[in-house]
């Protein structure tokens, strides 16, 4: 897994994980805290699978299961984000990076963060009138806009 890294840090001792799930309304357990960990530790965004094998060293007793059910938490707390699959059946990948970036999402499942210059630059070039009217014809508040370009890789 490729390491995050250190201009995004995240918090990786066990009292910063405890107090980022104290913060954001999330019951700490060692199980959870090993699972955040592992997620916080890449910038390649794993799948619920990939997670599992990664965490069965340190916490051998981990389900797939509790995988899952850790994901869908720290995704409702606003901790990681769930990310589509390449296709409609691929697997949901996971990004514990939650600062405004786009995506790219390659045939292969592989997911690349867009460099937060190009990500800002494509985000700033939408148009508000656009925006606007997408607010008014469904009558809600558009918050924040994630892109993900899906591609083909050629390298």
């Amino acid at each position: 897994m490729q390491l995050l890294s250190e201009n995004r840090r995240a918090p990786f001792t066990e009292d910063e994980i405890r107090q980022a799930f104290r913060d954001n309304g999330l019951r700490f357990t060692r199980q959870r805290a090993s699972i955040y960990r592992a997620l916080i530790s890449t910038r390649s965004h794993p799948t619920a699978e990939e997670l599992f094998a990664a965490v069965r060293d340190e916490q051998p007793q981990v389900s797939l299961a509790t995988i899952y059910n850790t994901l869908d938490a720290l995704t409702g707390a606003g901790l990681c984000r769930r990310l589509p699959g390449a296709t409609a059946s691929g697997a949901c990948r996971y990004d514990a990076d939650t600062t405004a970036h786009a995506h790219l999402i390659a045939d292969s499942g592989e997911i690349l963060d867009v460099p937060d210059d190009l990500s800002d630059r494509l985000v700033q070039s939408l148009p508000s009138d656009v925006i606007a009217e997408m607010e008014r014809r469904f009558g809600v508040a558009v918050k924040r806009v994630e892109l993900h370009l899906f591609a083909s890789i050629s390298r």
